[in-house]
């Protein structure tokens, strides 16, 4: 499973960090360093230009790629921490949501 997972990893996709300080927060990738490693960030405690470098095997891919995200990576290989508060957000949300609906 986790040879799928970092093929699939990409920047503006959203993760759930499993292990560490940071474990059970979400987080935007913002870079691939490598087919082991990804930069993350998530705007608010860990801001654009300090990301975290974190194993892909520490991380829950999960199935949310904000295209806010990559379209401002594309254009100018940046992205405000405002967009990456928001992903984030949007994911708790639509993650809090659905869990009401299955009466958890």
């Amino acid at each position: 499973m986790n040879v799928k997972q970092r093929s699939e990893a990409q920047p503006g996709q959203l993760v759930k960090v499993l292990k560490g300080r940071d474990a059970g927060t979400v987080n935007v990738i913002v870079q691939i360093v490598d087919d082991r490693f990804v930069q993350i960030a998530d705007g608010d405690k860990r801001k654009f230009d300090q990301p975290k470098r974190k194993n892909v095997q520490h991380l829950e891919l999960l199935p949310m790629v904000s295209s806010e995200v990559v379209h401002s990576l594309q254009e100018s290989g940046r992205v405000t921490n405002a967009k990456l508060r928001h992903a984030v957000l949007v994911y708790l949300k639509s993650e809090s949501s659905e869990a009401e609906e299955k009466g958890d």
